[in-house]
């Protein structure tokens, strides 16, 4: 279910803010301190806010929201940003693509693409792929997650430590003002550091949202990655911090690259 504007705008309101009250919220949008409640209490069920007294605050930093939660927001930003990545992918390529509803659209802008060879540990992922026949579709099994859709562990380790790609594609949970990469789970961090090591040009696709989000686990430095892909300007630091490390940054516009 799509969130409405006042809903999306209370969302990114606590995400400016980590704290909003109740009455503020109220006041701010005119309309009951009921009506604010019932849509605290929808964004607070789907993970996306954490109910507090007197008013609403961030989710804990230790556990990402569920994926079907994740997957409306910012929906049109990561198709933007998935369609920047998908041109810089060529037919016949080989490429890695992780975990994340961001990956999960630039495998769908990827349906048209010939003969790639994709290997993936997401369920969405590969079931998007399969629809053209020209692919070859590897899927790291291993300990399912039924509420990310994906697998994790020593046996999809396996099978991503020994193939070596072209292009790897890696969302994050949070990007720090140092350029720092981090995710919520120590076994995503895992997944994501052997598409870093064994990736030719790892992309790295976040939206604005990411920027400054606490997550808990460092997994990477900007200067190990080849391109970010995001769908804002970045900060003046991090710019400098990609420019000194040869990182390229790239802003997805609407309808288009920048």
């Amino acid at each position: 279910m799509e969130l409405t504007t006042r809903q999306s705008e209370i969302l990114q309101w606590v995400r400016n803010d980590d704290f909003v009250s109740i009455e503020g919220l109220s006041t701010h949008f005119e309309v009951s301190p009921q009506t604010i409640r019932r849509d605290v209490n929808l964004l607070s069920d789907r993970g996306l806010l954490r109910r507090q007294h007197g008013g609403v605050g961030l989710p804990s930093s230790f556990e990402n929201m569920a994926y079907e939660s994740r997957e409306v927001m910012q929906a049109e930003e990561k198709r933007g940003i998935a369609k920047v990545a998908a041109s810089l992918i060529p037919d016949y390529a080989s490429l890695f693509i992780g975990i994340g509803t961001t990956a999960a659209e630039v495998a769908r802008a990827l349906v048209d693409h010939d003969g790639l060879r994709v290997v993936t540990n997401n369920l969405n992922v590969a079931e998007l792929l399969c629809r053209n026949s020209s692919f070859e579709v590897i899927l790291a099994g291993g300990k399912a997650r039924n509420r990310e859709r994906d697998f994790i562990g020593e046996t999809a380790m396996s099978v991503f430590r020994d193939i070596r790609t072209d292009f790897g594609i890696l969302g994050a949970g949070g990007i720090d003002a140092d350029g720092a990469l981090r995710d919520f789970d120590f076994d995503e961090v895992r997944m994501s550091r052997l598409i870093l090591e064994n990736s030719n040009k790892p992309l790295v696709v976040a939206d604005h949202t990411k920027f400054n989000r606490a997550a808990t686990v460092r997994f990477a430095a900007l200067h190990e990655i080849h391109t970010l892909i995001t769908n804002a300007p970045v900060s003046s630091r991090l710019a400098d911090l990609a420019e000194q490390s040869g990182v390229e940054v790239l802003v997805a516009r609407r309808g288009g690259r920048s």
